[in-house]
Parts: C-alpha cells; structure tokens; sequence
C-alpha cells in the first residue's frame, strides 16, 4: 500500500513520472541539487590511484636503478684488472700479492665445487622430509618439526661457521675423513677425490655446512607445495593401488616440480654467495686440488678476507673483479632456472 505522502505525487505527475523521478532523484520537482560529495568522493579515489600507480612505478624503477648501480659500480671497479691480466685473469690460477699476479680460477672452482656439494646432499634430503612432514608424520610432530627446520634458516650464518670449526671440522677430522681415505685408497677416482690427509677444513666442510644452511629453504618450499596438491589426485592414486613412493614419483613431483625447482634454485643462489661460515671452515688456500678433503677457496670467502688488505689498485681491482664474476654467475644461474622453469610451465599447459 502506497504512503499517504506519494498520493499526491502520483496524482500530480503519473506512475510514470514517478518511475523517472525514482531513477534519477534530481528530475523530481522541488527536489534538492545533487551535491558535490559523489564527486569529490570519485576524485579523491583517482588520486589515490593515480598516486598508488605513480609509487609502485617509483619502487619498481628504483630496484632496476639500484641494480644497474651495482653492475656499473663492479665494471668500473674490477676494469683495471681486466685491463692489467685480460681474459687470463679467469683463467688463471695464481693469486700472489707480492708480484700482483691474480687469476680467478681457485675461488671460481671452489665455489662452484662447494655449492655443487651442498645441493647434492640437502635437495635430495629436504625433498624428503618435505614429503615426511605432509603424508607420513604424525599430527602431534609436524607442527615441532616443521619450526625446528624454519629456525635452522635463522641461525646467522657466522653461528654456522664457529660450529663448524670448533666442533664439526674436528669430528671430521678425527674420525670421517680417515675412514673415507681408507675405504677409497684403492678405488680407482675416488682415491684422488678423497685422498689425505685428514685436514678436517677443507672443500668437503664447507659444503657439508652449506648443505646445512640450504636445507631449511628447499624443505620449506617444497614442503609447502607439496601441500598444494589436490587430494583427490593422491586418494584416486591410493585407490588405483599405487604405492607412497608410486604417489610420490608420478603424482606429487610432477604437480609441483616448478615450485620444486624454485626452491632448489633459491638454495642454490643461497649457497654460491654464502660468505662467513665458508670461510671459517674451507681453508682459505687459493689453489684447485683434485682431493675435496684439500682446503681451498671461494669467491666470496676471498673477498671477505682480503678486502681490508688490499694495497694497490690491481689487488683491488681484482678483488672486485671476484665479485662481479659472482654475480655473473649468479646471474646465469637464476636465467636458466627462469628459463627451465617457463618452459615447464609451457609444457605443463
């Protein structure tokens, strides 16, 4: 039932004046100008866009400028050295003060050997306990277990490297690496790759301390794409018959093997610039030796070490030099895992 003060209006003006009039407000007589508030209200709300637009542009900018620093910042630096040795500078294995003979090969190999030794061991093992801590381990444990691995990536790095040469490097030394001398003595290769003697620091410590540091990163990923998997997938393999290990291989890995590598690569770049625990255990000798109980050297670690030291331009300039072959390297790792993972995703369309 109409109210008694829309009588008058519909008398007056007709349902269908009443209809227009209901659909713009404005039109009805005697009704009020529409204030400016909508307006006021639209604009504020563009300039609060138009500003939000302007300052995501402004950070995404800035990160390209500060990056671009950086590279410039290391071409001018290391250009005296590459100038002094040329390409042999990476190529060449002596690093001598005195005579200012510097060559890259020593901390190049050794970070790349010790990084390659940190991912061989905490990929495979943090793949793993991912896949314990979503389909084996009990409710009551993956909430402890799960923080116990999270508070591994916490540790400063320096805690690692006191760790590893008062306590871990001693153990090895003692009773690890004597029994691997013995046991590889006689196997052809393998006797060169662990041959003696037992130093206890060396390339093997410090990837193994690596491979410490690493696993918290690839556990947590992986654990948290493992997740992600849908499951009825899982269940409709369960009730095919398929085995953990079945469901595993064909059903999990497959779904979640880009965010599986984004993890692995994540480590990767966390291993190949890790600095203080390397140098507390790695030996700090620039010189490549085929035996990974030998000491030897990484980029970074070299850095860390001489760069108080340095006198003289060439020295360092090539200290510099060392850093931008890091992140070239760094850089060529991050490109092919970029590339690797769009061409999964391509073929996962």
């Amino acid at each position: 039932m109409a109210s008694r003060g829309a009588i008058p209006i519909l008398r007056q003006y007709g349902r269908r004046t009443l209809t227009q009039s209901l659909a713009d407000p404005a039109s009805i007589p005697g009704a009020p100008a529409p204030t400016d508030r909508r307006t006021a209200r639209l604009n504020r709300l563009r300039a609060g866009d138009a500003l939000f637009r302007r300052m995501t542009r402004a950070a995404a900018l800035g990160v390209l400028l500060l990056l671009g620093g950086v590279i410039v910042s290391l071409l001018v630096g290391s250009t005296p050295a590459f100038l002094a040795f040329g390409p042999g500078f990476v190529t060449a294995e002596v690093w001598n003060p005195v005579t200012d003979q510097f060559g890259a090969l020593a901390p190049i190999h050794g970070t790349l050997v010790t990084s390659a030794i940190a991912m061989l061991i905490a990929v495979p093992i943090g793949i793993m306990i991912a896949f314990f801590l979503t389909e084996l381990c009990p409710m009551a444990l993956r909430r402890p277990i799960g923080m116990a691995i999270e508070l591994l990536a916490g540790v400063p790095s320096i805690i690692y490297g006191i760790w590893g040469l008062f306590v871990f490097a001693p153990f090895l030394q003692k009773y690890v690496q004597p029994l691997i001398i013995a046991t590889f003595e006689n196997v052809p290769l393998l006797s060169d790759l662990f041959a003696g003697p037992p130093y206890g620091i060396g390339v093997l410590t410090a990837g193994l301390i690596l491979a410490i540091m690493v696993l918290p990163f690839v556990t947590a990923i992986s654990r948290d794409v493992f997740d992600s998997v849908p499951p009825v997938m899982k269940e409709a393999a369960y009730g095919l018959g398929c085995t953990r290990w079945e469901v595993f291989r064909s059903v999990i890995l497959p779904y979640t093997r880009v965010g599986v590598i984004g993890g692995v690569m994540l480590g990767l770049g966390r291993a190949l610039g890790e600095t203080m625990a390397v140098t507390f255990v790695i030996g700090n000798a620039h010189r490549i030796s085929a035996s990974v109980l030998a000491p030897g050297t990484t980029i970074s670690a070299s850095i860390a070490n001489e760069f108080t030291e340095a006198v003289g331009d060439i020295y360092t300039s090539s200290l510099i030099a060392l850093g931008l072959i890091l992140f070239a390297i760094t850089f060529a790792v991050l490109s092919a895992a970029r590339l690797m993972l769009a061409r999964l995703d391509r073929g996962k369309s």
